[in-house]
């Protein structure tokens, strides 16, 4: 049965108000760092040197901060070894694939950086069947990936939410094999929810959930959301999340108009705070059709910072957190055509293969240069084999992929 569209009723909200390019923030441009004594004098000290940092148990925000602020080759180049070194002591060297449904571009919200915002009236609203859903999903499965993901804008009504309750229900038994007695792994991201909902979706089947946070810090939040969307409900929805008993990913856009590196820090943090499994986050990139991005037109070097920033974060998520999921996202690659590669070699153990038909891909646009357009499902999955390939990592079949953060003992499909 197809679900019928919504557009009627949905709030839209105004553009923010401008604000300037990404930064960051002056003492960390310089390599020394100037505390200050308790009687306001200042006095000048070496910064612990990145060997340093990385030869440490665990990691201080200092250290965060420093890190992330490296722009020299040879020192990115010792953070990305010792953030790959990570992956192999806590989890494998082993690369999950996760089947990407992009089964709906309707949307009730307006964030002010997002393609498919309710606002942006040039984007041609479609919907997939639940017939076309269950079928892209037993495609998956037949090709060993182990887990999809059903990734949609945001509805909260009814008849939404019995839709994607019912599609998970015939997933999970339709795709039950040999190779995977349980069915497919399968993870939603269909937004903000209430805690109801989320347990219906929990014992439908689903168990794993990504809902982005986008940034922690609230005055950052509020300039790329409408007033009708808050921080507070977004961290609400996270706890009913994890009540529910679901694995939880969330992630953030990196390299956002007023954003610091001790924003991103900060970010990093908060992943620990509220005992994240998977992280799913990438480089921001303009979108000319919203309030945020019409504006903006990176240069290329914003764009090479932009990409080692998000490759930095990747890396310091893996040697803060260590055992958990953490996507090479497509975002990084629409940035540089070895995006993901890098991705994989800075920390990264997930990827997300395109099954998402190819008739309606350029309809699901968050940001502009996604890649695999044009592909073949078939195509984009040997595309993604090779790059797992060059990069000396194997690729993990008919296994759900769980993070060893996760892990539960009697969840035989759960292999990191």
């Amino acid at each position: 049965m197809k679900l019928p569209t919504q557009r009627a009723g949905l709030l839209c909200g105004t553009p923010p108000k401008p604000v300037p390019p990404f930064r960051h923030s002056a003492k960390l441009r310089r390599k020394t760092i100037p505390p200050r004594s308790k009687n306001g004098a200042s006095w000048r000290r070496r910064v612990t040197s990145v060997p340093e940092i990385l030869a440490k148990r665990n990691l201080t925000r200092a250290d965060i901060i420093t890190l992330l602020a490296v722009r020299d080759i040879e020192d990115m180049e010792l953070i990305r070894k010792a953030a790959e070194q990570t992956l192999l002591k806590y989890c494998s060297d082993t690369v999950h694939w996760r089947g990407l449904i992009e089964f709906s571009n309707e949307c009730r919200m307006n964030c002010h950086y997002c393609g498919i915002r309710c606002g942006n009236k040039s984007v041609k609203r479609y919907t997939l069947s639940e017939e076309e859903i269950v079928e892209a999903a037993k495609w998956c499965a037949t090709q060993g990936y182990g887990s999809v993901v059903l990734q949609s804008g945001e509805r909260n009504d009814e008849e939404s939410i019995s839709f994607v309750e019912r599609t998970v229900r015939r997933i999970k038994v339709e795709t039950v094999s040999k190779a995977l007695p349980l069915g497919l792994g399968i993870t939603l991201c269909v937004g903000e929810q209430s805690p109801e909902t989320y347990r219906r979706f929990f014992e439908a089947g689903a168990h794993r959930y990504l809902l982005r946070i986008e940034t922690t810090n609230r005055k950052l939040f509020e300039s790329i959301h409408p007033p009708s969307q808050r921080l507070d409900t977004r961290l609400a929805c996270l706890r009913s999340l994890k009540e529910s008993g679901f694995q939880v990913g969330t992630g953030v856009m990196i390299g956002l108009p007023s954003q610091t590196i001790e924003m991103l820090a900060a970010d990093i943090l908060f992943f620990r705070e509220y005992d994240i499994d998977m992280i799913g986050m990438g480089p921001y990139i303009p979108h000319p059709d919203t309030p945020l991005g019409k504006n903006l037109k990176p240069t290329g070097t914003e764009t090479k910072n932009r990409l080692q920033l998000g490759l930095l974060m990747i890396a310091m998520t893996r040697l803060f957190l260590k055992n958990v999921n953490i996507a090479a996202t497509t975002a990084l690659q629409a940035l540089d055509p070895t995006g993901r590669e890098q991705g994989l070699l800075y920390g990264a153990n997930i990827l997300m293969p395109q099954l998402t038909p190819s008739e309606h891909r350029k309809d699901y646009l968050l940001y502009p240069n996604k890649p695999c357009l044009g592909e073949d499902r078939s195509d984009c999955a040997e595309c993604l084999a090779a790059r797992i390939r060059s990069v000396g990592r194997k690729l993990g079949l008919n296994e759900w992929g769980d993070s060893r953060h996760s892990r539960k003992p009697d969840n035989k499909q759960s292999n990191c």
